[in-house]
């Protein structure tokens, strides 16, 4: 089985988001406007230069003979990289296939929404059925239906660890032969989507089942109805490519008899729509000016490219592929969001991501992970063994979800060994004599300085997630281009513009913990006590305004 990543995705720790946390990270702590000014320009300029670069390689190497094979023919009288089958299968090659079955299933769900609201997530379960017997054939649709038949039967014995046992025993059937070949034989018909299709829906399938068998184990009062399983594991929004949904959640969502919407709701579903269909023009725009997939793979291309160049390279594979994931994503979302459900958030952005606890570009098996192994095992976060067996069995569940390999052994690995550090760093500097430095010095500084840390920490996060999008080799050449030949220009001057990212990025977060958690005003004086201290021919005062106070 060819070994490739998609989407990575990390852990989100729940003691890393507390407000005791960010006090100590000091988020709320600002700078001068006109140091946030120079960061944002200096960034800018340092985006345009890697971008002209990048620009110039694909202009020049348009007709190299290692691009033929993904460098092809496309508007505007230029080629256009299409290395990415995921993003040309969605977007371009069977886009009419897909539009065409979510459509649909926006059109059946509507129609019983109105006529007969009860019955709709039987509706959407029956649909779903139907396009995944058209696409895939009935043999198909009778292994899926086997699998969720032995895990539900298992589920009624309400013992955790056998779900758990008997979960990744199935998984690990899709992941080594002869079992993957074996079942691989249900599918019928020989068409370019049967590989990706069988291996998404049957990963899903397993992961859908486990949770509904370990929530199921959780409930008290007798056991869920098999014909709930189904409903959840063939809505077809979610079947092949996600996100997935934890069953309590989707339970609730799905049976809930109020079908009122908010006030704009539709406006704001109907936005969305347009805004991913924005950005699914741009990135095809870019593709025919910019080839970022196809230039990582030309060996020899990248050991005579400019400094520059690569290190831009390596930044915008992992900004493209956060693009692809929050575009995909985003486009179920919007169709599930019309079922009236809440669906998993988009992945947060790359460019704003400094720290491993926050590193995950989907979120639902995020949630999956964390809920049922992650937190289950790690308690609070505070005990640094707990935390380490925590990590290392959720990564080892994401390993056999990815499909064990020398690539995604050595992302687990480092990412693993980044989660822990982090831990233990905040439990190192919590201590004395670090402790007493950081309160002695201002809350500006105390933000310069942990910048400092947070730019390493962001070019660690990139070179070993670009592991799971590129290859070894690349990750290799722009770690040693960046901290070995290029030493100490590129690598100065490389830090030192991530540094105004990373500035740039804790402004943000500043403004948003604002307006989540805004400080509290001073009291006000007692009227008599007011009028007490005033002097008999004072004027009155205007009101301060608290909305310009909190400006201010």
């Amino acid at each position: 089985m060819n070994c490739s990543v998609g989407k990575f995705f990390g852990l989100s720790t729940a003691a890393f988001k507390s407000p005791k946390f960010f006090n100590i990270m000091g988020i709320k702590a600002a700078l001068p406007k006109y140091e946030i000014y120079f960061y944002s320009t200096v960034l800018c300029l340092a985006m345009f230069w890697a971008a002209s670069w990048i620009f110039e390689v694909s202009s020049s190497n348009v007709n190299r003979k290692a691009f033929k094979t993904s460098v092809k023919p496309g508007y505007f009288g230029r080629k256009m990289d299409t290395a990415d089958f995921e993003w040309m299968m969605w977007f371009s090659t069977f886009r009419e296939h897909i539009l065409f079955a979510l459509s649909g299933h926006v059109l059946f769900a509507k129609i019983c929404s109105m006529l007969a609201p009860q019955y709709r997530s039987l509706v959407c379960m029956v649909y779903g059925l139907l396009a995944v017997w058209t696409s895939m054939g009935w043999t198909y649709i009778s292994l899926m239906l086997s699998h969720c038949i032995l895990l539900y039967s298992i589920s009624l014995v309400k013992i955790r660890w056998l779900c758990f046992v008997a979960g990744f025993c199935t998984l690990a059937t899709f992941k080594c032969e002869p079992f993957v070949s074996w079942q691989a034989g249900f599918v019928e018909g020989d068409f370019e989507l049967r590989h990706i299709l069988f291996y998404r829906g049957c990963g899903f399938t397993i992961m859908r089942c486990m949770s509904f068998a370990l929530e199921n184990c959780e409930r008290k009062d007798g056991n869920y109805n098999i014909l709930e399983l189904l409903k959840y594991n063939f809505y077809l929004p979610f079947f092949y490519f996600g996100p997935i949904m934890t069953f309590d959640k989707f339970y609730e969502q799905v049976n809930k008899s109020d079908l009122t919407r908010k006030e704009r709701e539709l406006w704001n579903i109907s936005l969305q729509g347009l805004i991913h269909l924005g950005v699914i023009i741009v990135v095809d725009v870019l593709f025919h000016f910019m080839y970022i997939l196809t230039i990582p793979s030309d060996i020899k291309l990248l050991k005579h490219l400019s400094d520059w160049a690569l290190v831009g390279l390596a930044y915008v594979n992992l900004v493209y592929d956060w693009v692809k994931a929050a575009v995909m994503f985003g486009v179920i979302n919007t169709v599930s969001r019309l079922d009236h459900l809440d669906p998993p958030k988009p992945p947060k952005c790359i460019t704003m991501l400094y720290v491993f606890s926050e590193t995950h570009f989907d979120r639902g098996i995020n949630e999956w992970l964390c809920k049922y192994v992650y937190n289950y095992l790690g308690g609070k976060h505070e005990n640094v063994v707990e935390e380490l067996v925590a990590t290392l069995c959720t990564f080892g569940v994401t390993i056999l979800w990815l499909g064990p390999c020398e690539v995604v052994l050595c992302w687990a690995f480092f990412n693993c060994f980044g989660l822990n550090f982090e831990l233990w760093t905040i439990k190192l500097f919590s201590m004395e004599p670090f402790a007493s430095f950081e309160t002695a010095m201002s809350e500006a500084m105390s933000r310069r300085i942990r910048a400092i840390f947070n730019t390493f920490n962001f070019w660690c996060i990139v070179l070993y997630n670009l592991m799971a999008l590129n290859s070894l080799d690349f990750v290799k050449l722009v770690a040693k281009r960046l901290l070995l030949k290029g030493f100490p220009i590129t690598t100065i001057i490389v830090m030192f513009v991530t540094y105004c990212l990373i500035q740039v990025i804790k402004e943000q977060e500043r403004r948003q913990a604002l307006v989540d958690d805004p400080d509290p005003l001073p009291p006000a004086l007692p009227l008599n006590a007011a009028t007490a201290t005033s002097p008999p021919t004072a004027a009155p005062q205007a009101v301060a305004d608290p909305s310009k106070e909190k400006a201010e």
